[in-house]
Parts: structure tokens; sequence; C-alpha cells
């Protein structure tokens, strides 16, 4: 059966786990760790507002074992940082038996100025994080619990990002420098194509391609697109040379930045093939390449971004990737159902990058795009389903197959399915009647 109007159009604040809640409304104490990367601020409050503890502890596992043996069984520890530098205090209070959340910075940020004084010390950053956690547990994460599978994945995907993030650097450069120096050339340039890349780490710039000549390009670049080297080439040589300082000064320039792309190319391709190794038996991820738009890296990212295992149904979790509309509503006035722009960037971008393949099928999802596109919609409009009639609140069922959500929402909820323990059971059902699990 299709999703209710209700549960597709959840508030996105019901991503939320409750346990977090609980256990915060129940704890006995609170010990709030301002970490830093030599020593932590901790605040060690019981639920009656009594300080047992109040001072820098060192950031090391015989210091931190120390501080969390004197705290009686069932103390929360809450961390401003879940990664680097609040990596371990986390790992030795869960190894001392006690409960572990987190407090966003911009959460304990918001609630520091409830508190009097204005000072910014670390001692009054640690009683913040800890009286917020007794006094607002709603402003609580959970710090979720991964195998170390997948925490390597995690690693090297950050470490990919990371490679991306400097050939995307380098390729700016790279390009700035060709433009400069003969447009033309720049034009034609393919820095996808590792044999242009090849060609400039071995000659330079074009006008090293120039001098160096046709057969000591063709040694380069065998197995290329010819016509194109070719007609770069051409363009290089009937352009006015700059001066022989610059062409000088060009080349290293230009050597240097093709062979860190290419590095950078060959070592994301490497990451990208140990990530699919490491998640090669993972139940998450094989279900997740059954969906039309989702190849192997997206597949990949999706199951190291989030813990499936944190949400209760798929509503939740589809707030959480900002998919369920935002909702402003008072008494019976609707003012809007707009798209959401809370819940992670990442995850929600995703999908959206996703569906942008799926527009282009001739499937249920390209037809129901196409369906947006002729009432009126523009591409990021039928993508994310909206329409003036959500911003009026008049939401009304598309062919009586459930509300405009959009691709990526119908998507969603078409292949999320229920919670089954930590992995979500995913069914694509675009062969099927219509119905959802």
């Amino acid at each position: 059966m299709w999703v209710s109007r209700e549960a597709a159009f959840r508030s996105t604040d019901d991503w939320k786990d409750t346990t977090m809640l609980t256990e915060a409304a129940t704890c006995a104490a609170v010990i709030g760790l301002d970490v830093g990367k030599l020593s932590h601020w901790a605040c060690h409050v019981t639920r009656q507002g009594e300080v047992l503890r109040n001072e820098p502890v060192a950031n090391t596992e015989h210091d931190l074992d120390g501080l969390f043996a004197q705290a009686e069984a069932g103390t929360l520890v809450v961390v401003d940082q879940v990664r680097n530098i609040g990596s371990l205090a986390i790992s030795r209070a869960r190894l001392a038996g006690l409960p572990v959340a987190y407090l966003p910075g911009i959460a304990a940020h918001g609630a520091a100025k409830l508190f009097a004084g204005d000072a910014k010390t670390d001692e009054r950053d640690a009683a913040v994080i800890a009286k917020t956690a007794l006094g607002i547990p709603d402003s609580l994460l959970p710090v979720p619990k991964h195998d170390e599978r997948l925490e390597a994945a995690r690693s090297m995907a950050a470490q990919r990002s990371h490679m991306v993030t400097c050939s995307t650097r380098d390729k700016n450069r790279l390009r700035s420098i060709l433009l400069e120096s003969c447009p033309e050339f720049e034009a034609l340039a393919d820095l996808a194509d590792p044999h242009w890349l090849r060609m400039m780490e071995s000659l330079g710039g074009p006008w090293g391609i120039v001098d160096a000549g046709k057969a000591a390009v063709g040694a380069v670049t065998r197995g290329a697109n010819r016509a194109r080297i070719d007609a770069a080439v051409a363009a290089a040589a009937a352009s006015t040379r700059p001066s022989e300082y610059r062409v000088m000064a060009e080349n290293p320039q230009v050597k240097v930045l093709a062979r860190r792309i290419r590095e950078s190319a060959e070592e994301a391709a490497r990451l990208d093939a140990e990530i699919t190794a490491l998640l090669a038996g993972d139940e998450t991820y094989a279900c997740l390449l059954t969906i039309p738009g989702i190849g192997p890296r997206t597949a990949s990212e999706l199951v190291i971004s989030i813990d499936i295992g944190d949400f209760p149904d798929h509503d939740h979790l589809a707030s959480y990737c900002g998919i369920a509309p935002r909702n402003r509503r008072s008494g019976k006035s609707i003012s809007s159902v707009s798209s959401s722009r809370q819940g992670n960037k990442r995850l929600k971008n995703l999908l959206i990058f996703s569906c942008n393949s799926l527009s282009r099928s001739k499937g249920r999802f390209g037809d129901y795009y196409r369906s947006c596109r002729e009432r009126g919609m523009c591409h990021g409009g039928g993508l994310e389903g909206r329409r003036q009639e959500e911003a009026e609140g008049n939401l009304r069922n598309h062919e009586g197959q459930g509300p405009v959500l959009g691709i990526a929402s119908r998507l969603f909820v078409e292949t999320a399915g229920p919670i089954s323990g930590s992995c979500v059971s995913i069914a694509y059902l675009g062969d099927q009647s219509g119905e959802i699990g």
C-alpha cells in the first residue's frame, strides 16, 4: 500500500532517536567534556546540580580511565566532537560501560546564551555541555556504534573525497594557465582523459607540445582520440606564441599539475575498488545496487554516511535526509509546505544526483518526471516535486498513487521499505503494481 499523506509529509524534527532522550532524562549525572587535542575540560554534574568535578583531564587513556572510573553507573558522557580529538574519550567511556551522547556545536553555542556571563573558556563550555544535557535532553544526538569494516570504508571515503577536492583545485589551476596561454587549446583539452594528462605531464603546455613535434605527441598518446589532439596542437601552432620567458615558466607548472591530477584520479580509483571490496558482503549495499540510478559509488556513499539502525522507520530516515517537506501550520492555517533545507545535505544530494539519471529513464520515475515538466515545473522542481499547490497546502494526489513527492521522495519511499534490525529492506517495485511494503 502507498504511504499516507501524514507519514510521507512528516515534520523534519521527527528523525531524532528517542532512546537518547530517555537516557538523558533518567541518568543520575552527566560528565560534560569540552574536548581538546592535548586535554579535555571535564565538568561532572549530578541531576541535583552538584558539581563533583570541574578540571582538565589529559587526553590519554590512563587519565580518561581514571575520570570514568570515579563516575557511578549510568552517568552520561557528553562530548562536543565525535571524531578526531573526541574519539578517544568516546571509546574509553564505552569501555567503562558509560552511555555516550553528542551535543552539536551549533546547539552548544545557542545554549551558552542561556547561562550567565559571556566569557569563552573551556571551563564554561564544559559546564554548558553538562547542564544543557541535563536540562535540554532534546538537544543531544546519539553517537552510533559502527563495526570496524564500516569505519575503514568511511576513512577511505574521506580520503577519496579529499583526493577529488585536490584534483578539482588542480584542474581549475591548470585550465587557468592554459586559458591565459592559448584559449583555443584550452577549449579542446580534456582533463578527464588520461592521454591528455600524460601528454601534458611529459611535454608541458601547448607551446611545449608544439615544440616537441608530432612524433613525440604520438608516442605519449597512443590509443587516444587523435583527431581532437591534432586539432588542439594545430590551434596552438596557429596562435601567437608568447615570450620564451612565459613558455619557460608555464611548462613546469603544467607538468606538475597534470601529474597531480593523474595521480589523484588513480588514487581515487584505487580507493573506490577497496571500498567496494569492503562492502561486498553488506546487505544494505547489495540492496541499494538493485535500485535504478544508484551505482557502486553512490551505494557505498549511502552505506557509510548513515547508520540506518539509528532510525525506527523509513519516515524518520526520510526526514533526516531532508526529503520530507517542511510544514508551517498553526491550527487550521497552513502557510506553506515547502522543500526542507534541513537534514543531511550529503545524503540529500546523493539521492538527487541519482534521480537525475532516473529522469531520463523510460520507467515510472522517468514518466513521473516528464509529467511534472508538462505541468510547468522546472528541472529542479520536477526532481523535488515542488508545485504551487503544495505551497498553498493543497496536497493533491497524482494519478491515485499517493502525494506528489518528487522523484527523490518517491524513489526513497518506494525503495526504503520497513526497517529490519540494522539494515533497511529495499525492494525495487518498478515492474510491479505500485504498492510498497
